[in-house]
């Protein structure tokens, strides 16, 4: 009589249901954060203080909006789904430049993101009062998020965490601005306000990745692969 194969353990990577909801990677997410700042920040500083750099301020100002406008056409030809970050850079870069010109005053193009920062952070914190905080409106450009996921206790903590944060930065941004604008030559100013904006807001981006990581891996949430048993026939 023939004796039945006997079980044997083996483990195996586990594979997600097919229904389950894709969960990125923290690398995936950190890519998705930098490359929107890239594009949103740091790239239309570096246009606009080169451009003032080698042809003056108006020049700079025209070729900092068309970068904003360029790269929202370019993400909209290409099917690539385009930031909130992004589109709100662009519009308080279009207000900006707008009065700017009707008053042909470049002081008033520095002076707008004091007010607009001022504006925003207050936004930030209003929001607090909401059912979604600025930054749970923000946070799908960044990672899939759906009713179920935005409800839970921890990730609503954490955007009214997060919505503080950014809140209080946007305030220490306005305040160092107007610092900058009052005490420094145009030279000066445009140079440290390129290289102090430029810090805070990647030490945001990463504070902000960061916290979102802790709470992303108590709630299961980042992408990973586990071994599990799975009974093998010999």
């Amino acid at each position: 009589m023939a004796i039945p194969p006997t079980p044997t353990l083996t483990l195996a990577a586990s594979e997600p249901a097919t229904d389950a909801p894709h969960r990125p990677s923290l690398l995936a997410v950190v890519r998705r954060v930098s490359l929107s700042l890239l594009i949103a920040v740091v790239v239309p500083a570096v246009v606009f203080y080169v451009c003032f750099v080698l042809a003056g301020i108006w020049p700079a100002i025209i070729a900092a909006l068309v970068w904003s406008y360029g790269a929202i056409a370019w993400r909209a030809m290409t099917r690539r789904r385009t930031s909130g970050l992004l589109i709100l850079a662009a519009i308080l870069l279009t207000g900006r430049t707008a009065l700017s010109f009707v008053a042909d005053s470049t002081w008033l193009y520095f002076l707008q993101p004091i007010i607009s920062d001022g504006a925003v952070a207050v936004l930030f914190l209003l929001s607090l009062a909401s059912a979604r905080p600025m930054v749970a409106r923000l946070a799908g450009d960044f990672y899939p998020m759906d009713h179920e996921l935005a409800a839970r206790p921890r990730i609503q903590r954490l955007f009214r965490r997060l919505t503080i944060l950014w809140a209080v930065l946007g305030l220490a941004k306005a305040t160092m601005t107007l610092w900058l604008l009052q005490s420094q030559s145009l030279e000066t100013f445009v140079l440290a306000k390129s290289i102090s904006m430029l810090a805070i807001n990647v030490f945001a981006a990463f504070a902000t990745i960061g916290l979102a990581a802790l709470v992303a891996r108590k709630e299961g949430l980042m992408g990973s692969t586990r071994l599990v048993p799975v009974v093998a026939r010999a």
